[in-house]
């Protein structure tokens, strides 16, 4: 009966040490392939990611940060990050930087690759982008379910960071 126990108690424990195992997206791995040529002048029309995604832009709601207020000679510089080459699809972020603080992530290009890359990009980049204006900066996690999105925006992002 001890061992039974035992056994039960052990199960358990790797159980809930494997269910809160958070992995990383690591630079180099086959799903952080990026296009090495510049963005294009003329980016494709801006998708708000803020609020849920879909065939239409959706309007900023209330849950996303306001706008830092902008010191006098201080103006909102906007830098659009590569267009990234994904297995899916391309990305490609734009950000809104204010006295050095990102107030705004706009993804103008996400990955496009039948109605399950849509699904997952509905739910996966208003994660990234909360991640990211909270991190303010592109060390962030990959979003579960969504490595390709998630590696792809991340440098992406970092990219557009780069120009700053």
């Amino acid at each position: 009966m001890r061992r039974v126990l035992l056994a039960i108690g052990g199960t358990i424990a790797g159980l809930v040490a494997l269910l809160s195992f958070k992995s990383h997206a690591v630079a180099g791995s086959p799903a952080m392939t990026a296009n090495t040529g510049l963005s294009s002048t003329t980016p494709a029309p801006a998708r708000s990611s803020v609020g849920s995604a879909g065939s239409t832009p959706a309007a900023p709601t209330g849950s996303s940060p306001a706008p830092a207020t902008s010191a006098p000679g201080s103006a909102p510089a906007v830098l659009t990050g590569q267009t990234i080459q994904t297995k899916f699809g391309p990305m490609q972020v734009q950000i809104t930087v204010v006295n050095h603080k990102i107030v705004k992530v706009t993804v103008l290009q996400q990955t496009d690759l039948g109605s399950l890359s849509s699904q997952i990009d509905q739910r996966a980049i208003p994660q990234l982008d909360q991640e990211a204006l909270t991190a303010q900066s592109a060390s962030i996690d990959a979003v579960s379910g969504a490595s390709y999105t998630s590696a792809g925006y991340i440098q992406s992002l970092q990219s557009a960071l780069d120009k700053a």
